[in-house]
């Protein structure tokens, strides 16, 4: 089959041909429908994102976290609700196994290892993943859709409602309105989060964002900004800001814009300390900082139901489909913001 795979050692990223691999006890064999192109997948091929490890030792990967496809062959001890030709979407990691979580099934997995990252991913023809990471994907759902609710639309949703704990009429700062600040603006709408704030230096990002339901999109770099903020927010600030970046200076001004009790929730990745300016009112005011990593299983049962019914709206989500032939190119596209995509899919 073939398969678009990175060399962790290289630096080397292309097409090769290899083996269909075959699902072992507990495990099933998904045929790609599609798959999503994340900025993660652009930074570990540029080396921004670097020094993982793999769980088994192998030096070269399939790239690919955002996946969806229909089941082709089952495995051992695969429980009967799954068989061949269901149409499924994968969770972005399966469980470490080695957690006490996931040893004494007390609940999710501490550490998830990411698909595509640790472990083969779905950039390819076939992929095998664990029976308990699949999740129905029902018939009027378009693979396309499906393939990024993963990652694109779990990972904010997870940020908003668990880590950062969102009530209905909370004030909420957004951060970059990229793959996941979009989806981050339609879920805390859907939450009651009010107003929502979104910061983009891109002006294309801004109407995007207000676009998907922002009240109100500022330029990261005008001046007054703060003045601005308290003067939408009552004068109280943001009872929760997300940071889906991962840029010292979005978490530096998501701080000075919290309001007592505030939350700070880190989704984008960097390898920069985090410096709290204020460490005294951080204090003071009783703030929180929380990092955030993916989402709970159960967050992809829920997703699909709100795109399923019709409380999601993901149609215009993915701004291109591309053939697995191509993934090259959809990297560089994406890496580029080439036709602004917010996503950018692959379809062997």
């Amino acid at each position: 089959m073939r398969a678009a795979r990175f060399d962790l050692e290289s630096g080397k990223f292309g097409l090769h041909e290899i083996e269909v691999p075959a699902p072992g006890p507990g495990q099933v064999l998904v045929k790609v429908a599609a798959a999503g192109v994340c900025l993660s997948d652009v930074h570990i091929i540029d080396g921004s994102l670097s020094g993982f490890r793999t769980l088994n030792g192998q030096t070269v990967i399939t790239l690919g976290h955002e996946v969806s496809g229909t089941i082709a062959e089952v495995g051992a001890d695969v429980p009967d609700i799954w068989q061949p030709g269901a149409r499924v979407v994968l969770a972005a990691g399966d469980r470490c196994g080695t957690c006490p979580n996931c040893l004494f099934h007390t609940g999710f997995c501490l550490l998830p290892p990411a698909r595509g990252v640790s472990y083969d991913g779905g950039w390819a023809d076939y992929v095998v993943t664990s029976h308990r990471s699949v999740v129905p994907l029902p018939e009027n759902v378009p693979f396309e859709q499906g393939s990024i609710i993963p990652d694109a639309v779990s990972t904010p949703y997870a940020a908003l409602l668990h880590k950062g704990e969102l009530k209905v009429g909370q004030a909420v700062g957004l951060w970059g309105i990229g793959g996941l600040g979009v989806h981050a603006v339609r879920i805390a709408r859907l939450a009651g989060a009010a107003p929502i704030i979104a910061f983009d230096p891109l002006p294309v990002a801004r109407e995007r964002a207000l676009a998907a339901g922002a009240d109100h999109a500022f330029d990261p770099a005008e001046p007054d900004l703060t003045a601005k903020v308290r003067a939408v927010t009552g004068g109280m600030g943001l009872d929760l800001a997300v940071d889906l970046v991962g840029h010292p200076a979005a978490r530096a001004a998501a701080d000075d814009l919290l309001a007592p009790h505030g939350k700070l929730v880190l989704v984008g990745m960097t390898y920069a300390p985090l410096h709290l300016e204020q460490a005294a009112r951080f204090n003071a005011a009783q703030h929180q900082v929380r990092g955030a990593w993916g989402s709970e299983p159960q967050d992809l049962h829920t997703l699909v139901r709100l795109v399923s019914t019709g409380r999601l709206d993901l149609s215009g989500s993915v701004t291109e489909v591309l053939p697995l032939d191509e993934a090259p190119e959809a990297v560089h596209r994406l890496a580029n913001k080439i036709g602004n995509p917010i996503r950018i899919v692959l379809k062997p």
